[in-house]
């Protein structure tokens, strides 16, 4: 990649992650019909789904406070990981609240959580790493 691409992939980076957000909000919240599609998929498709939608929302949020916001790492990182699971358990709240199709589930705030603690320590790696070249 080269640097006028990632010139634009940092500017874009705010816009990526709100409209992100906003979709896992939307499809969080309304019912999808998969035609029968959910035989076939694993008992725990729905947990897998999950985590990575949350691992997937921590980075690019974390992605874009560090590079277009220039927040410290170790702050972006705290600030994202409480947020992310805040917006979960939020979601969960809503689905049982606003929808008759959708359920609160503590297994669905389990496997968010977990998605973000997994990014978190990958990022965190990546700090400690990139710390020790110099």
């Amino acid at each position: 990649m080269n640097i006028k691409n990632l010139l634009v992939l940092k500017k874009q980076a705010l816009l990526f992650s709100t409209l992100y957000t906003i979709a896992l909000l939307i499809f969080s919240l309304i019912t999808i019909d998969l035609g029968g599609i959910e035989s076939f998929a694993p008992s725990f498709g729905d947990k897998i789904f999950h985590f990575c939608a949350y691992a997937l929302l921590t980075f690019t949020w974390f992605y874009t406070l560090s590079t277009q916001f220039n927040v410290q790492k170790s702050k972006a990182i705290a600030y994202i990981s409480v947020s992310a699971i805040l917006f979960g358990i939020i979601i969960e709240v809503f689905q049982k609240v606003f929808t008759n199709t959708r359920y609160f589930d503590v297994e669905d705030i389990a496997a968010n959580v977990l998605g973000v603690l997994l990014t978190v320590l990958v990022l965190l790696f990546n700090i400690k790493r990139d710390v020790k070249k110099y």
